[in-house]
């Protein structure tokens, strides 16, 4: 049973990575527009972040130090300042949207503003932080966000015709939409996959878990369980828009939208399934991103980290969480729309992938942090093939957002 729930640290992972509000939003505005035509961009997304979660995991389980930490110490603090500082803006900016996906979903269920719920939401995210176990919020909403399944058992509920759904995805082509906008929301949603923060929270939530050598297989059970299923969710909600906003050619902008398919093919259960779900899901990607922020800066730095580390021993790392929380509730208070936030916090994502993961593919290398435990031959090829990928989008990310104005 521990082993069992010990792979909720993947679930979690997965959960606040891949079905965060951004790809609730993003896979559900695809799959209106472009029904399953970008449905191998996940696939692709998620055989990537498995081949540099398993890196960062495992670099954590054998060193005992967190992926950011070797990041700094191998590669000197010019090129660990370079990855800082792409990982910390994204990641700060995540925040912020998740923030506000949270305080969306209790207005999905409450039908008061989210606004008023942003400074509620802030301060549990922080009394989560600072009082909850690690292993018991890892637990608590890795399996509650499991709720999100109810998008499969909608899909196989509506009986869509499989063989259509097929040919859709088979179809490598922007149907009606341009080849620019096709080609964009494939490097938001590969973007929205990869994001560094993902990473960074299983590297340091090992440390945290005090994983070693022997705990190798739970890592990895961790990675290949935990991403494959966030992926399978991110396919469900993509298909649930498809069959419900594509026929009548309806475009997705808000989370009520996201939701809708589910509460149309299930009724008022599935609906309030749906909003638990959404719940959880963010609110987990919220306690991620927020404790990547800490542990980004406070690792290049050589502060005391660590969630349960009291804060009189860890006082700058505390802070910093603070700091940001407070920081992405302000900016939510302006009115910004958080769905919009997190559009662009995926594209982005995309610009600073590559130095994310060049850093890690290195590290993984080096026996003297991991000995016989470096990569095998089939991971660095592996690894390669998803790197000169991550290039190709990064390179690609600003030029498609100007050229389509961010997808319009």
């Amino acid at each position: 049973m521990k082993k069992l729930l010990g792979v909720t640290l993947g679930i979690l992972t997965a959960i606040g990575g891949f079905v965060d509000i951004g790809d609730l939003v993003t896979n559900a505005l695809v799959g209106a527009r472009f029904g399953l035509r970008l449905a191998w961009v996940v696939v692709v997304g998620i055989i990537g972040i498995c081949v540099f979660a398993e890196m960062s995991g495992r670099i954590a389980a054998v060193a005992g130090r967190p992926t950011f930490d070797l990041i700094r110490e191998r590669l000197g603090p010019r090129i660990g300042l370079l990855a800082l500082f792409g990982s910390f803006f994204v990641t700060a900016l995540t925040m912020c949207a998740e923030l506000g996906g949270v305080a969306l979903a209790i207005e999905l269920g409450t039908d008061l503003n989210y606004l008023l719920f942003v400074p509620i939401v802030g301060f549990v995210v922080w009394i989560v932080i600072w009082r909850v176990a690690f292993q018991k919020m890892e637990t608590a909403f890795g399996l509650f966000g499991l709720l999100l399944i109810v998008y499969v058992v909608a899909v196989v509920h509506a009986s869509p015709d499989w063989s259509h759904l097929w040919d859709q995805a088979a179809q490598l082509d922007p149907g009606e939409e341009s080849w620019p906008t096709y080609w964009y929301y494939a490097v938001a949603l590969f973007g929205a996959a990869m994001t560094p923060y993902e990473v960074f929270f299983f590297s340091s939530g090992g440390v945290e878990e005090h994983w070693t050598k022997k705990d190798l297989i739970e890592e990895r059970a961790n990675v290949f369980i935990g991403f494959p299923l966030g992926g399978l969710l991110s396919l469900a909600i993509a298909t649930m828009a498809a069959l419900t906003f594509l026929p009548q050619g309806i475009q997705v902008d808000t989370i009520g939208q996201v939701a809708l398919p589910v509460a149309l093919e299930l009724g008022k259960a599935g609906l309030v399934v749906v909003i638990l779900g959404i719940f959880a899901a963010t609110f987990g990607a919220a306690l991620e991103t927020a404790l990547s922020t800490g542990y980004t800066i406070a690792q290049y730095l050589g502060w005391q980290w660590g969630k349960m580390v009291r804060p009189r021993e860890a006082p700058q790392f505390h802070l910093l969480i603070i700091l940001m929380i407070l920081l992405g509730m302000m900016v939510l208070l302006t009115t910004v729309d958080p769905i919009k936030v997190t559009e662009y916090s995926v594209v982005f994502s995309a610009l600073a992938l590559p130095l994310t993961y060049f850093p890690i593919l290195v590290v993984a290398n080096d026996p003297d942090y991991l000995g016989d435990h470096v990569n095998k031959p089939w991971t660095n090829a592996l690894g390669l093939v998803v790197l000169a990928l991550v290039t190709l989008a990064s390179v690609a990310a600003l030029p498609l957002m100007i050229w389509t104005k961010a997808g319009q």
